[in-house]
Protein backbone atom coordinates (compact mmCIF):
# COMPACT_ATOMS: atom_id res chain seq x y z
CA UNK A 1 0.00 0.00 0.00
CA UNK A 2 1.67 3.30 -0.92
CA UNK A 3 0.32 6.49 1.01
CA UNK A 4 1.04 9.95 -1.05
CA UNK A 5 0.20 12.24 2.11
CA UNK A 6 1.98 12.85 5.51
CA UNK A 7 0.64 10.52 8.02
CA UNK A 8 -0.31 12.49 10.84
CA UNK A 9 -1.81 12.98 13.98
CA UNK A 10 -5.26 13.72 12.37
CA UNK A 11 -4.91 11.06 10.04
CA UNK A 12 -4.83 8.71 12.13
CA UNK A 13 -7.45 9.87 14.42
CA UNK A 14 -9.52 9.86 11.34
CA UNK A 15 -8.59 6.57 11.12
CA UNK A 16 -9.34 5.54 14.30
CA UNK A 17 -12.78 7.06 14.15
CA UNK A 18 -13.90 5.22 10.75
CA UNK A 19 -12.83 1.89 12.01
CA UNK A 20 -15.24 2.08 15.10
CA UNK A 21 -18.19 3.70 13.17
CA UNK A 22 -17.63 0.63 10.53
CA UNK A 23 -17.64 -1.34 13.60
CA UNK A 24 -20.16 -0.07 15.42
CA UNK A 25 -22.76 -0.32 12.47
CA UNK A 26 -22.24 -4.08 12.20
CA UNK A 27 -21.95 -5.39 15.95
CA UNK A 28 -24.41 -4.47 18.97
CA UNK A 29 -21.47 -4.24 21.32
CA UNK A 30 -20.38 -0.72 20.32
CA UNK A 31 -16.95 0.52 20.90
CA UNK A 32 -16.38 3.88 22.44
CA UNK A 33 -14.46 7.18 21.10
CA UNK A 34 -11.03 5.51 20.45
CA UNK A 35 -8.49 7.89 19.46
CA UNK A 36 -4.51 7.44 19.49
CA UNK A 37 -3.85 9.97 22.25
CA UNK A 38 -6.64 7.26 24.58
CA UNK A 39 -4.40 4.84 23.49
CA UNK A 40 -1.32 6.71 24.70
CA UNK A 41 -2.38 7.27 28.71
CA UNK A 42 -3.83 3.36 27.96
CA UNK A 43 -0.65 2.29 27.51
CA UNK A 44 0.67 4.39 30.09
CA UNK A 45 -1.02 3.69 33.19
CA UNK A 46 -1.07 -0.14 32.40
CA UNK A 47 2.78 0.31 32.23
CA UNK A 48 2.19 2.22 35.77
CA UNK A 49 0.05 -0.58 37.16
CA UNK A 50 2.38 -2.95 35.88
CA UNK A 51 4.98 -1.17 38.50
CA UNK A 52 7.06 -0.15 35.92
CA UNK A 53 9.84 2.29 37.10
CA UNK A 54 8.34 6.03 36.97
CA UNK A 55 11.52 7.49 35.41
CA UNK A 56 11.80 4.82 32.80
CA UNK A 57 7.98 5.21 31.86
CA UNK A 58 8.78 8.98 31.81
CA UNK A 59 11.45 8.53 29.15
CA UNK A 60 9.04 6.03 27.43
CA UNK A 61 6.66 8.47 27.64
CA UNK A 62 8.88 11.34 26.15
CA UNK A 63 8.41 13.56 29.07
CA UNK A 64 10.67 16.19 30.63
CA UNK A 65 8.83 15.87 34.00
CA UNK A 66 7.85 12.92 35.80
CA UNK A 67 4.60 15.03 37.16
CA UNK A 68 3.12 14.94 33.93
CA UNK A 69 3.68 11.77 33.47
CA UNK A 70 2.30 10.34 36.88
CA UNK A 71 -0.43 12.91 36.90
CA UNK A 72 -2.09 13.47 33.49
CA UNK A 73 -1.41 9.97 32.23
CA UNK A 74 -0.65 6.96 35.22
CA UNK A 75 -4.50 6.74 36.08
CA UNK A 76 -5.07 4.78 38.75
CA UNK A 77 -7.85 2.91 38.93
CA UNK A 78 -10.35 1.45 41.85
CA UNK A 79 -8.89 -2.37 40.85
CA UNK A 80 -5.28 -1.32 40.80
CA UNK A 81 -5.66 0.49 44.32
CA UNK A 82 -7.56 -2.61 45.78
CA UNK A 83 -4.73 -4.92 44.69
CA UNK A 84 -2.25 -1.84 45.88
CA UNK A 85 -3.95 -2.46 49.62
CA UNK A 86 -4.37 -6.35 49.39
CA UNK A 87 -0.94 -7.12 49.07
CA UNK A 88 0.63 -4.09 51.48
CA UNK A 89 -1.93 -6.46 54.10
CA UNK A 90 -0.67 -9.34 53.44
Amino acid sequence: MTIHYPMTNAYYTATFSNLTKKYNKCHEDSLPKITPHILRHTFCTRLANRNMNPKSLQYIMGHSNISITLNLYAHASAESVKAELRSMIA
